[in-house]
């Protein structure tokens, strides 16, 4: 008789990997191929640390044995010639919650936070009871709707800000993918989303100047202004410039200095070209090997950095992904073509990075200055 066991591989930094081992072998259906094996792109950790990672491990079992028995259910049925007749059914808001722990593995903290904001809003819609197979093309409708109607549930009074909505909304859409990809449902629901547009925001960033005059200006942390103004050179984010270890810094004569950099957001791999200025900064911190920005937390940064930005003397509202942001438009304002810039900021499509041509548009510039009149009393 067929059978389908759920097991476990040793891998990376403390983890173990999920899979069905499926007895006798089935045809893989994408390679046409015979496997034992089915990998379900879920991890455990191999000794939790905390309550946050027993959770995780609990909750990413429960749903790994939930993906085994709807497998073995369909093997059978096969294997005694049925049809699949048995209405299987996963909880849905369980499957929501094993794609926002993969974010606590691989992301940062704020983009794991986003994710699980996003569920509570997805609960306060639909509970915690809807199982997959109750799915419905309505319930993505009157979601969407939900959520540009509903009130901020941090605050209770103001309603949700759109983009905010937008962002919950792609990663409902999102997870309805992964559950059709995973066949966990019949049908792509995500097909007919109608997504909610964003509302165009104003992309702050600071000049040569100002960036200048931040370096000259002392700050609490020193470590702070290093590394905010090596993004503001390389385009690097806050948790790609904290994980940079010396070992992937190079040089080369042809590229120079340069980042061997997997991106936290996209996972690419790429050769990131630094300069000279931006290499130097590196040189000045205390770390040789490993890891070169040691002992540093986003939430450690948020005062310190704000409080430099005002001793400055700049009246703008500036994060620390401002300081990408500066990259991005300086380097179209000194006549990088977009193509790289996109390349130099890991853009997966140009069209995000036509954001910054609208901030730094210079045919505007030089349309408002063609127009000369000659006023008396006016210089």
């Amino acid at each position: 008789m067929a059978n389908v066991t759920l097991r476990y591989k040793e891998i990376a930094n403390g983890k173990k990997s999920l899979y069905l081992d499926y007895y006798p072998a089935i045809i893989n259906p994408a390679t046409g191929k015979e496997t034992r094996r089915e990998f379900l792109k879920l991890q455990i950790h191999s000794v939790p640390k905390n309550e946050m990672e027993k959770s995780h491990n609990k909750e990413t079992i429960q749903f790994a044995e939930l993906v085994r028995s709807k497998r073995l259910i369909q093997i059978r049925d096969k294997e005694y010639g049925f049809k699949e007749n048995i209405n299987f059914s996963l909880n849905f808001v369980a499957f929501y919650q094993t794609i926002i722990e993969d974010y606590y593995n691989k992301s940062s903290r704020n983009n794991y936070l986003s994710w699980k904001a996003s569920l509570k809003y997805f609960e306060e819609f639909a509970g915690d009871k809807l199982s997959t197979n109750q799915i419905t093309l309505l319930h993505i409708k009157k979601y969407r709707s939900f959520l540009l109607s509903t009130k901020n549930l941090r605050t209770k009074k103001d309603s949700l800000a759109i983009n905010t909505a937008s962002s919950y909304y792609k990663k409902f859409i999102y997870v309805l993918k992964e559950a059709y990809k995973q066949n966990l449902t019949t049908t792509n629901l995500a097909l007919h989303a109608d997504y909610i547009k964003e509302e165009e925001t104003h992309r702050e960033y600071l000049t040569e100047a100002e960036l200048s005059s931040l370096w000259k200006t002392d700050i609490k942390i020193e470590k702070i202004k290093h590394m905010a103004i090596f993004s503001s050179l390389t385009g690097l984010r806050f948790i790609d410039i904290k994980n940079l270890t010396w070992e992937k810094i190079y040089q080369d004569k042809h590229l120079g200095n340069y980042v061997q950099l997997r991106e936290q957001k996209t996972g690419n791999i790429n050769n990131h070209p630094i300069s000279e200025s931006a290499y130097s900064i590196l040189k000045l911190q205390e770390s040789t090997t490993g890891i070169i920005f040691k002992d540093i937390k986003y939430s450690q940064i948020v005062r310190p950095l704000k409080n430099w930005i005002e001793k400055a003397g700049i009246n703008k509202k500036i994060s620390f992904h401002n300081f990408r942001h500066s990259y991005a438009t300086l380097q179209l304002a000194n006549g990088t073509d977009i193509y790289t810039v996109s390349k130099l900021l890991g853009h997966k499509n140009i069209s995000t990075t036509q954001i910054y041509t609208k901030v730094m548009d210079k045919n505007k510039v030089g349309a408002a200055n063609r127009i000369n009149l000659d006023l008396d009393g006016l210089s």
